[in-house]
């Protein structure tokens, strides 16, 4: 199956984005999210984790998210630590995932696609960009962090400039530009790639 790839940093719409491709019928992996449930559902990834950063990153045998990050983004050494445990069971699940949808094509949407080498698995990459203090407005008002935290993290992310190397294609969600035009008309381009690639 023709696998496009959607990826920006923290606040650029990215979900957004994939939300509107699921109206057209598209099927959508959101690799952050389903990375969260692994970390409770995938036995491997969890004793991993525990032999890691230790039993307490679990509480009632419920993982801690907020535990982990305060490890985690203070630390670059214990980030790549688990970013190395993480990205193969995502990569995994994706992929066993992918086998049993149906469609033209399907979506894997990934703020990390590029940084964790997952861009190697899909066909098309597309970067969904906006300003980065728009972003930060955004992350804000979701996750109830202040700036300075919205701004490490991002820190920790490939910036617009460099991520949209590896992109052929861009959604510009800058609260100017109409996102559903620019989704449709790749939509089209998408169906036109696996006609003509007889997926």
């Amino acid at each position: 199956m023709l696998t496009i790839g959607i990826t920006g940093g923290i606040g650029s719409g990215k979900t957004t984005v994939c939300k509107i491709f699921e109206c057209l019928g598209i099927p959508v992996y959101n690799a952050d999210l389903q990375a969260k449930k692994l970390y409770d559902t995938d036995l491997i990834l969890k004793t991993e984790i525990i032999t890691a950063f230790g039993s307490d990153i679990y509480i009632d045998e419920k993982f801690n998210p907020k535990k982990l990050a305060e490890l985690v983004f203070s630390n670059p050494e214990k980030l790549t630590l688990l970013n190395s445990l993480v990205h193969p069971r995502v990569r995994a699940n994706m992929l066993e995932w992918r086998k049993k949808q149906k469609g033209p094509y399907c979506i894997r949407e990934a703020a990390l696609l590029i940084e964790s080498g997952a861009y190697r698995d899909v066909d098309d990459l597309i970067l969904v960009s906006c300003p980065e203090e728009i972003r930060i407005k955004r992350s804000m008002l979701r996750d109830g962090s202040d700036e300075s935290t919205i701004r490490m993290r991002m820190s920790k992310q490939m910036s617009e400039s460099e991520k949209i190397k590896y992109c052929r294609y861009e959604i510009r969600n800058d609260e100017h530009s109409l996102l559903i035009p620019q989704v449709l008309k790749l939509h089209r381009d998408f169906l036109n790639q696996a006609k003509e690639s007889g997926f």
